[in-house]
């Protein structure tokens, strides 16, 4: 597949708040917040399967293509060696994340399916660590091999901090030979956690290792409006995951109940956001949404759950 056809010229659901899903509203454990340990376990598996279904069922319902994104945001060395895995292990199960999305995709009656093979930050999501580029290519090489090995269509570094990171991980695909997409994250104020503009961030990587897409999740659309400037940098931006709380980082954080905020907030002001970014494309959800929340930004009925209020 030619890298110009992987995205351009059509419309893309993806999934939604996997970890705060399947924690919050499925009661499935998930220590250190990972959710690639699933793929592990049967019952794991079975529960993946089903939350990607509905997500097919958006995608068919909408008429778009559909993306569906690796369980691997936490798949790396360090969270990795908390849960027992060693590189091994963990090279096998990127792998099987690949798998278990190509499983997804053939079952999905979806005419476009791309696969995308998710690359999370080292430390915490919220918090910028002073990250290193030549240290970050070769801390995420390892995943992004097995994930071009596997097969993926593209990788997606999500709920990126700071711009030095982000840059680590284009080289990584690079050096791998595969597609690459950054996805930024940003406060209230619509900086990202390192203090950086958006605009800032995506002009440092294009001037050094640029994506071939970038994005912005883990923030709810009324966070990033303040970052979008009219410049030409917005026409770079084609993912969208945003969350369904307006609180801030620090306070999601904090939170032991789900907050799934206020639909018709979400829907209008990402509205709002896609009319200024107009090249918006990929469009899905992070923390605090489900399949409900991203049916209502497509503006089609999610199978078998109800909006949330």
């Amino acid at each position: 597949m030619d890298q110009s056809d992987i995205l351009d010229g059509t419309q893309w659901v993806t999934d939604g708040g996997l970890e705060t899903d399947l924690l919050f509203n499925h009661g499935i454990d998930l220590p250190e917040f990972a959710s690639f340990p699933l793929l592990d376990d049967t019952d794991g598996r079975a529960a993946l399967m089903r939350y990607f279904a509905e997500y097919a069922a958006i995608a068919a319902a909408a008429g778009s293509g559909l993306i569906l994104e690796t369980p691997t945001w936490r798949a790396n060395p360090d969270w990795a060696t908390l849960l027992g895995y060693d590189a091994t292990a963990l090279d096998r199960v990127n792998r099987d994340a690949v798998g278990l999305v190509r499983s997804a995709a053939d079952r999905s009656g979806v005419e476009h399916v791309r696969l995308s093979g998710v690359v999370g930050p080292r430390g915490d999501g919220y918090i910028a660590a002073g990250a290193n580029a030549d240290a970050a290519a070769e801390y995420h090489s390892a995943q992004v091999r097995s994930f071009a090995e596997a097969g993926v269509d593209l990788v997606h570094a999500m709920t990126m901090t700071e711009s030095a990171e982000a840059i680590g991980v284009v080289r990584a695909a690079r050096a791998a030979g595969v597609p690459v997409a950054v996805s930024f994250t940003v406060e209230t104020d619509g900086r990202l956690p390192d203090g950086s503009t958006l605009a800032g961030a995506v002009d440092e990587l294009e001037a050094s290792a640029p994506a071939d897409w970038y994005g912005v999740n883990c923030a709810h659309p009324t966070h990033v409006l303040p970052a979008i400037d009219g410049g030409s940098w917005t026409d770079r931006l084609r993912f969208f995951r945003p969350n369904a709380s307006t609180m801030s980082h620090e306070e999601l954080d904090a939170m032991e109940v789900l907050d799934p905020g206020d639909v018709d907030l979400l829907v209008s002001s990402a509205a709002d956001l896609r009319g200024q970014a107009t090249l918006l494309s990929v469009i899905g959800g992070c923390c605090g949404t489900d399949s409900s929340h991203v049916a209502a930004l497509w503006g089609v009925h999610a199978p078998n759950r109800k909006l949330p209020g």
